[in-house]
């Protein structure tokens, strides 16, 4: 799939769904350093997740919160040139990371 950068301001809370919301979210990540901090971000997430599992120590999921929103942010901020959704609209945000990254992961979305 191919993304566009965005043409006009939107508000991310105009959107009455997640299925209307991912295609704006999709065109505030058209940058390709962005993606790729948010693919690294959303692995080490889970590599974090998983030790947290194993261990129980709760540093780990700092850790996972950290590296997720940490890369995610340094892509909008340094690379996109704009501000995270996830400052509006936090869920639908947070569900566009994983379907992103699902999406990367198919080919649907490249990298």
């Amino acid at each position: 799939m191919a993304i566009a950068a965005s043409t006009t301001a939107t508000d991310p809370r105009s959107f009455k769904s997640f299925a209307q919301f991912y295609p704006f979210y999709l065109s505030e990540h058209s940058n390709r350093t962005c993606r790729r901090l948010h693919f690294a971000g959303s692995t080490l997430t889970l590599v974090f997740l998983v030790l947290l599992f194993i261990t129980g120590h709760a540093g780990y999921l700092a850790a996972a919160v950290l590296s997720g929103y940490g890369f995610a942010w340094v892509g909008h901020f340094a690379f996109e040139k704009n501000r995270p959704a996830s400052f509006k609209r936090p869920l639908y945000s947070f569900m566009g990371d994983w379907v992103m990254y699902r999406d990367i992961w198919r080919g649907k979305v490249s990298l």
